[in-house]
Order: structure tokens, then C-alpha cells, then sequence
């Protein structure tokens, strides 16, 4: 038991302890009310007050902030340097890897110089390219088409391919002197010779005025998979070859689909390529190019121009 002192207290202090419970919300209340209408009423004290307030604790705060700072800087910084370690380690391994493709693109390119000599090999002619800019389009559902600002006073001529940072785009069909006319892979008239793959499949690569192209005139023999590069084949004397076109999309029954590299709706400059053709000149049967040509059939004409009656 509680000695009778410690009774008397505790008789008095419980009921005040009750009391102050439950007055002590109503006042409470009472005082954040007053806050309220004097915040309402005074406004420039209590802006004031609140200013005063915040200058004494904002250097506080700043302090507080530096080694928060700190600790915030010194972790982006390892994290630099983890990134950067790993880079260096990634990037090491690619200059090696590519060191050694620099050595094997050496090593063949002395073979292919060596078998060009032995063969006398001639190239083809080298392209010149021009600029263009895609001022317009076929305005129609139905033809896949676009309108250059160049013309034949730039050196479009009709037939030139036309291509973009990716891929053939198209060809020249109309020219005039400040515009030429494209028709894009993906028109329904579009027929362009390709090559498929490194298997050397060849095929006809037509568009349906859809943004993917199927092959046409396929060998039911070709093997095709999906993934294979489709370029041109050079058929025909009007594009050169090994142009890339896209990849093989879908193989199927119902044909096979070929996903172009260019994007046809975002095309606004181009590059029109001429490939000049080479032109081979016949023979002549003159004298001279057939004596220096076919010396058997020379001395023959000349034994029997020496026979031959005066």
C-alpha cells in the first residue's frame, strides 16, 4: 500500500489530470482558431514571423545539406567510375576484336589485289551521287510515289536509283528540269531484280501498296529463311548491284515477305545514285585489230594477199 501521503497527492492530482484531458483539446482548438483569425488579420506580422523564422533555420538547413551533398557526390562519383571501368573494359575488348578483323581485311585485301592482277580484272565505274529533297508526294491511296527538287539540270536522269542513309528507297521514273518523280519499292507497279541472302536466290521483288514487299518469280528450290539481307541483283542493266533493299520478314505458303530498311513515311532527303553501265564496243574487222588481234588469221590474209594476182 501506498504510504498516506502519496494517497493524498494521488486523490488530488488524478481528478486535475482528468480535467486537464478534457479541457485540453477544447483548448487546443480554441488556440489554433486564434491562429487562424490572427493569420487572417495580421497577415504582414505573421508573414514576418514566418520569414524571421525561416532565415534562422535556413542556414541551419544549409549545413545539414553539405554532407548530405557530400555523401551524394561521393556516390555518383563511384558510380562514374563503376560505369567507367566497365566501359574501358568493354571497349578493350572491342579494339582488340577489331584489331584482329584489321589484320584479316588486310590479309584480303592483298589476296584480292593479287587475284585482280592475275585475272586483269577491270572495275566498274564509280557512282556519283546527288542531293535531293522530297518536296511532295503521290497525294493518291493507290500510287506510292514522291517528288524530288532536283531535275536533269542536276543530273537526274530517269532510271537512277534513289536511296537514304539505309537503303534503297526507290527509282526515278519521271524527270524534269527541277523535279523528277520517284516511284517507291512499295507502289504496285514497282518491279525490281534482287538477290537473296548469300545463296544467291534470285527473285522479283514487288510492292502491293503496303509498307512490305513479297518476292515474286521465287524458285520453289530456294531455300529462304528469315533475317536474309535481299539487295539487287544488277539484272537488266538498270540498277547495280548489291543495293540493300531489307530483310526477309515472313516465309510462308502464301509467299514471302520482305521488311524494307527505309522508312517511307519519314523520308525527307534523298540521294539519287547514277551508275553509269558499262558499254561494251564490238569488235572490229579492220585489218589492224585483227592482225594485232588474231595473228593466226593474219598470216593467213597475208599469204594470200601474196598469192593473190596483182
Amino acid at each position: 500500500m501506498p504510504p498516506p501521503g502519496q494517497k493524498y497527492v494521488l486523490r488530488i492530482a488524478l481528478p486535475l489530470r482528468a480535467q486537464a484531458q478534457r479541457f485540453g483539446f477544447i483548448v487546443l482548438l480554441a488556440l489554433a482558431f486564434t491562429l487562424m483569425v490572427f493569420a487572417r488579420t495580421e497577415m504582414m506580422v505573421v508573414e514576418r514571423f514566418r520569414t524571421n523564422v525561416l532565415d534562422m533555420f535556413v542556414p541551419v538547413l544549409s549545413a545539414l545539406s553539405h554532407p548530405v551533398g557530400s555523401v551524394r557526390d561521393v556516390t555518383s562519383a563511384i558510380n562514374s567510375w563503376t560505369m567507367l571501368h566497365q566501359e574501358n573494359v568493354q571497349l578493350r575488348e572491342v579494339n582488340a576484336r577489331l584489331q584482329r578483323w584489321e589484320v584479316v581485311a588486310h590479309k584480303l585485301e592483298r589476296e584480292n589485289a593479287a587475284l585482280k592482277t592475275l585475272l586483269s580484272y577491270r572495275p566498274g565505274p564509280l557512282a556519283s551521287f546527288i542531293s535531293a529533297r522530297v518536296v511532295g508526294g503521290s497525294g493518291s491511296a493507290f500510287v506510292r510515289a514522291l517528288m524530288l527538287n532536283s531535275g536533269s539540270r542536276n543530273g537526274v536522269e530517269k532510271g537512277h536509283a534513289v536511296m537514304d542513309g539505309t537503303g534503297m528507297a526507290g527509282r526515278v521514273v519521271e524527270v524534269g528540269q527541277r523535279s523528277a518523280r520517284v516511284l517507291l519499292l512499295t507502289d504496285l507497279n514497282s518491279r525490281i531484280p534482287i538477290v537473296i541472302g548469300t545463296s544467291g536466290d534470285r527473285a522479283i521483288l514487288a510492292g502491293d501498296n503496303s509498307d512490305v514487299l513479297y518476292l515474286d518469280l521465287l524458285s520453289p528450290k530456294a531455300d529462304i529463311d528469315v533475317g536474309m539481307r535481299v539487295t539487287t541483283s544488277g539484272h537488266g542493266g538498270k540498277l547495280p548491284s548489291g543495293l540493300p533493299i531489307g530483310r526477309v520478314s515472313a516465309v510462308h505458303e502464301g509467299g514471302v515477305k520482305v521488311q524494307p530498311f527505309v522508312d517511307f513515311d519519314r523520308l525527307e532527303y534523298v540521294i539519287v545514285a547514277n551508275w553509269t553501265m558499262p558499254v561494251f564496243e564490238p569488235v572490229s574487222a579492220s585489218k589492224d585489230k585483227v592482225d594485232g588481234g588474231l595473228p593466226g588469221k593474219g598470216e593467213e590474209h597475208e599469204h594470200a594477199s601474196e598469192g593473190s594476182p596483182p
